[in-house]
C-alpha cells in the first residue's frame, strides 16, 4: 500500500495484487470512516502524524504496544489513544519516519505474541496534517462526588488486609463469609443483604466495627469528608474480570454520603445520570471516594466487568492507555438510616415512591377518579397549551388514513385538536375527545367533533370503515378499562374494518437505537419527533435537572403516591405519573385562567381550561411535550384549519415564539418563569403487551405491528 501511495505521487501506475487491492479497499473505508464519524481528513501527503486503524483501546491494544513497534522507526513524539475508538494516532518528528512505519505496517496482519498480544490483527494506516485535541473538554464530577488519592499509606492498606484475614484462609471458608458469585465479601455492623439491597436494621451483627478500622473512620470524620459517623462496613474483593451493576444504593437504607475506600488494585467506576450524561473515574489504589448529595441519590454508579480499562496516561491527560486489573479489595462504609429518606430525588426514592396509598385503583370508581384527576382535568386545564405542540401528523398513521377507500367513514377516538381529520380529503372524517377545550379548537378549525368519553362512544355498532386511536389507551390505568377501550374501539367498525393504535413504549430504546425522546437534542424536530417527549424544559436544559422534578401534583400529594417520571430518561415504572410544565408564557394566552371559562376565540386565543377532559385526546402519547412550531409546521398546521383559522393560529404561534429564533420551544419570553407543573398518569406498553390485549377481543385479529418513534403500533382488523 505504501507502494501505491509512492506510484500515485511519482505518477507511475503499477497493476496491484490481489492482497493490496483487498488492502488498498479496507484502508479507504478506514479513510472514509474517520471522515463520516470523527471529522476526520486524511492526507494523500506523506505527512509526520499517522492514523493507524485497529490499533484503538477497543482493540485491546496498549499504547506500549504501539509505541514498541512503532519506535524502530523513527522518534515519536507522541501517541494518542482515545477511549472506546478503533483507531490510534502515532506522531513522528519528521516525515520520513511516519513513512517509514507506514510501509512496515499497512495493511500487515501483526504476528502473534511477537509483535502483539491480540492474534489476527491488521493494520491500516493513513496519513493526517494534525492529530485532533482529545483533551477533556471541562468534564465535571457528578454533583457531590469526591476522591481522595492516597488516602491511606501503604502500611495502612496493608493493616487493613490483613485485619481482614483473608489471605490464609482455605477456599471452603469462603462460604461461611457468603461469597458473592465467587467473590469475597464481609460485613461488619450490620449486614447488607444482596437480594434487597437493604440492611436488617433490627439485627446488628456482633462485635460492631473492627478496632482496625477506627482510624480510618476517625480521619474521614476529622477532615470532613463525612458528616455521620458509619455504623455499617461491607468488604468486597474483584478479581480481575468481575464488576458492579450499575445501581444507586437504597435511600432510605442509609443516610447521605457512601464511603468507599479502595485497596490493591485501582479500577474505573461509571457514573450515568438519569439524562444519559456518563463520567467515568479511575480509582486508584489507596483513594477514598466519597458520594454524596445528587452523587449518592441519583447518579447509578457500576463498574464494567472487564479484565483491563481505559485510563489516562500519567502527565499527559489527553492520552489513554490500557491497564490491567489487578486483584481490588473495597471497604465500604454506610451509616444506618432509621427514617424514612426525604430528598430532593424522588423519582429515585423508595421512600417517597412507596408511601402509603401507591398502589393502582383496587376499584372501577377508583380507576375514574384517577383517571379524572390526572388524565381528564389536566388536559382540560392545559387544552390551549397542549394544541400549540401538536403539528404535522405522524407519516405512518397518515399511509394508513390514505390507503381508506373513497368515501369512507373514518373516526378518529381521541382526536385532540383534530391534526389527522384533514388528512384524507376523499374520506369523512369524525373526531371525538373528551375534552372540551380541545373540541372547541376542532370547532374553531371547522372540523367534525363532538365531545365523549373513549369507553362509550355514541355510534352506532358496525357502521365505521376504520378508526385510529392515537396515544389514547395508555391513559387508562387498570388493564380492564384499556380492554374495554379496545372493545369499544372495534365495536364501531364494520365488518372487515381496520383500526390502528398506537401506545407509548415501555423499551424507548429498540434494536440498540434511542427514540428521540431519549435523545438529547435541541434541534428542531418533526412533529411526530416531537410527539414523544413530555415537556419543553427538557428540551431547553437538555437533561432534568434534578431540583425541578421532585413537584407533585396535589392530588398526589393526597395518596396518589405513582412514581414521578424524570423527563428524557428510561422508563423504570409501566404506571407513573409524566410532568408537564405550563409555563407562564404560555398561560397569559389566556384571557382567564379560571375553571370553566373559556375565552373568545376571535381574538386569535385559544380556550382556556374547561370541566373535563378525555384520555383520548390528551393522550397525545408521549405527545406530551410543549415546543412551539417552527415555519415549516406552521405549514403544516396549516391544512388543518381554514384561512380565518391560520391567521388565528399565526398570532397564537407568535405567542408561544421564542424571542432568540435559535430553539423551536417554548422558551419564548426569556426571562418567563415556570407556571405550575401537572402531572398525567399514563401505562406504558411492553413489548407484545398490546397485541395480547387485542388478541383478547373476540372477533379480532392483529395484521400488523410495528414500533414507530417510541410507540408500540397494531393495525386490527374485525371478522367477516
Amino acid at each position: 500500500m505504501a507502494a501505491l501511495v509512492d506510484q500515485e505521487i511519482c505518477g507511475v501506475k503499477t497493476k496491484l495484487s490481489k492482497s493490496e487491492r483487498k488492502a488498498h479497499k479496507k484502508q479507504n473505508k478506514a479513510r472514509q470512516t474517520l471522515l463520516r464519524h470523527e471529522g476526520i481528513n486524511t492526507s494523500r501527503e506523506v505527512t509526520k502524524h499517522l492514523v493507524v486503524a485497529n490499533a484503538g483501546l477497543s482493540n485491546g491494544v496498549h499504547r506500549e504496544e504501539l509505541w514498541r513497534l512503532f519506535e524502530p522507526h523513527g522518534d515519536i513524539q507522541d501517541i494518542v489513544m482515545v477511549t472506546g475508538k478503533p483507531y490510534a494516532f502515532v506522531s513522528y518528528n519528521d516525515d520520513q519516519s511516519a513513512a517509514a512505519a507506514y510501509t512496515a505496517f499497512n495493511g500487515r496482519i501483526l504476528k502473534s505474541p511477537e509483535e502483539l498480544q491480540q492474534p489476527n490483527v491488521t493494520f491500516y494506516l493513513n496519513y493526517i496534517d494534525e492529530v485532533p485535541s482529545q483533551r477533556a473538554t471541562g468534564l465535571d464530577l457528578p454533583p457531590g462526588l469526591r476522591l481522595v488519592e492516597d488516602f491511606v499509606s501503604p502500611a495502612c492498606a496493608d493493616r487493613l488486609l490483613e485485619g481482614l484475614g483473608w489471605s490464609n484462609e482455605h477456599q471452603h471458608h469462603m462460604d461461611a463469609e457468603q461469597a458473592l458469585k465467587h467473590r469475597r465479601v464481609k460485613h461488619f455492623g450490620y449486614e447488607f443483604r444482596y437480594d434487597n439491597n437493604n440492611v436488617d436494621k433490627d439485627t446488628p451483627l456482633p462485635g460492631g466495627l473492627p478496632d482496625w478500622c477506627s482510624q480510618v473512620i476517625d480521619r474521614m470524620m476529622s477532615e470532613g469528608h463525612i458528616k455521620h459517623k458509619p455504623d455499617q462496613i461491607t468488604v468486597n474483593q474483584y478479581q480481575p474480570g468481575q464488576g458492579i451493576p450499575p445501581h444507586v444504593d437504597t435511600h432510605s437504607a442509609f443516610e447521605d454520603e457512601i464511603s468507599s475506600l479502595s485497596l490493591g488494585g485501582q479500577t474505573v467506576m461509571d457514573f450515568k445520570h438519569p439524562s444519559g450524561k456518563r463520567v467515568s473515574i479511575v480509582l486508584p489504589a489507596r483513594s477514598l471516594l466519597v458520594m454524596a448529595g445528587e452523587a449518592r441519590y441519583l447518579w447509578t454508579h457500576g463498574i464494567i466487568p472487564r479484565k483491563m480499562d481505559p485510563v489516562p496516561v500519567k502527565g499527559q491527560e489527553d492520552s489513554m492507555t490500557l491497564a490491567r486489573r489487578e486483584v481490588r479489595t473495597s471497604f465500604t462504609f454506610r451509616k444506618i438510616r432509621h427514617t424514612p429518606c426525604d430528598c430532593k430525588y424522588p423519582s429515585q426514592c423508595d421512600s417517597q415512591l412507596q408511601r402509603p396509598g401507591a398502589s393502582l385503583p383496587r376499584s372501577e370508581g377508583e380507576a375514574a377518579q384517577l383517571e379524572q384527576q390526572h388524565v381528564h382535568q389536566v388536559y382540560e386545564d392545559i387544552a390551549s397549551h397542549f394544541s400549540s405542540t401538536r403539528h404535522s401528523p405522524w407519516p405512518r398513521v397518515v399511509d394508513f388514513l390514505k390507503t381508506q377507500p373513497i368515501g369512507a367513514l373514518v373516526v378518529d377516538v381521541g382526536c385532540g385538536n383534530g391534526k389527522y381529520l384533514g388528512v384524507n380529503k376523499d374520506v369523512y372524517s369524525l373526531g371525538n375527545d373528551r375534552s372540551c377545550g380541545l373540541a372547541d379548537i376542532c370547532r374553531d378549525r371547522h372540523l367534525e367533533v363532538f365531545v365523549c368519553d373513549a369507553l362509550s362512544v355514541p355510534i352506532r355498532t358496525g357502521t365505521v370503515d376504520a378508526a385510529i386511536s392515537i396515544a389514547v389507551i395508555h391513559h387508562f390505568c387498570t388493564q380492564e378499562r384499556r380492554l374495554k377501550a379496545v372493545k369499544e374501539l372495534t365495536r364501531l367498525l364494520k365488518p372487515g374494518g381496520k383500526a390502528l393504535i398506537y401506545v407509548w413504549a415501555f423499551e424507548q430504546e429498540y434494536k440498540n437505537v434511542k427514540s428521540n425522546y431519549l435523545k438529547d437534542t435541541k434541534e428542531p424536530q418533526n412533529d411526530d419527533v416531537r410527539d414523544n417527549s413530555s415537556t419543553t424544559t427538557d428540551d431547553i436544559r437538555g437533561a432534568m435537572s434534578p431540583d425541578v422534578v421532585p413537584n407533585y401534583s396535589v392530588q398526589e400529594q393526597q395518596g396518589v403516591g405513582l412514581p414521578v417520571h424524570v423527563n428524557r430518561t428510561s422508563f423504570k415504572s409501566q404506571d407513573m405519573l409524566v410532568p408537564w410544565h405550563f409555563r407562564d408564557s404560555a398561560k397569559k394566552q389566556e384571557k382567564d385562567s379560571r375553571p370553566g371559562v373559556k375565552v373568545s376565540s376571535n381574538s386569535g386565543e385559544e380556550k382556556s381550561e374547561n370541566a373535563e377532559t378525555n384520555p383520548e385526546k390528551h393522550n397525545r402519547n408521549g405527545t406530551e411535550e410543549t415546543r412551539t412550531s417552527n415555519t415549516s409546521n406552521e405549514q403544516d398546521r396549516s391544512k388543518l384549519s381554514d384561512p380565518g383559522s391560520q391567521k388565528k393560529q399565526a398570532l397564537e404561534d407568535e405567542k408561544l415564539e421564542s424571542s432568540s429564533g435559535a430553539c423551536a420551544s417554548v422558551c419564548h419570553q426569556e426571562k418567563s418563569q415556570e407556571g405550575p407543573v401537572y402531572h398525567r398518569f399514563y401505562h406504558v406498553f411492553k413489548d407484545g403487551e398490546i397485541e395480547e390485549l387485542c388478541n383478547s377481543v373476540p372477533g379480532i385479529s392483529v395484521i400488523d405491528r410495528y414500533y414507530d418513534k417510541g410507540n408500540w403500533c397494531v393495525i386490527i382488523q374485525k371478522g367477516l
